[in-house]
Order: structure tokens, then sequence, then C-alpha cells
């Protein structure tokens, strides 16, 4: 069993509007390599021009926040879903 990628509603554009995608992958890394490989357009939404995750992109393994483990080495494992979850700003106060 694969390693399940959950593609957010903002980035399905990029990924053939599929909501998620499975690969056979040992490492968060691994996972998002294939996953922009298979998926070109999405690699500038989710990574720098050097490579770097994008700060604004937060990845979870199981509801694990992957800057707390080993961020882009963090293993994985058949069954596992890692979650793709790009922050939000805006808004504004409600008072006028």
């Amino acid at each position: 069993m694969p390693v399940k990628v959950m593609i957010p509603t903002p980035l399905r554009p990029y990924a053939g509007k599929r909501a998620s995608a499975e690969f056979n992958a040992g490492t968060v890394g691994e996972a998002l390599t294939y996953l922009t490989t298979e998926y070109a357009d999405l690699r500038k939404h989710l990574f720098t021009e050097d490579g770097k995750l994008r700060s604004f992109v937060n990845v979870y393994v199981n509801d694990e926040d992957i800057r707390y483990l080993a961020k882009e080495n963090t293993a994985t494992k058949d069954g596992d879903t890692i979650s793709i979850i790009p922050s939000i700003a805006g808004g504004g106060c409600c008072s006028r």
C-alpha cells in the first residue's frame, strides 16, 4: 500500500484537478518529488527556485507537522497520509 498525498483545493488546478495522489515513497521528500514530477506545475507552488520547501507550505504526516520531525527526511510507511496545507493570510478587523 502506497503513501497518499492530499492536494489542497487551491493547488488542484496544477495537479490535474486531483484531490490526492499515491506513491511508493520512503520519505516525505520522495513523495513530494514524485508529486512534482508527475505534476510539474505544482513545483513552483511548493518549492523555491533552490529546491527548498516554501515557508508558507505546511506539510503533515498523519497529522504531525514535519517541521517538528525530520522535515522532508521524515520517514513514511505504507498507508501514511501526507497533507499539504498552504498558509492563508489576509482578512481584516471587523470594526468599521
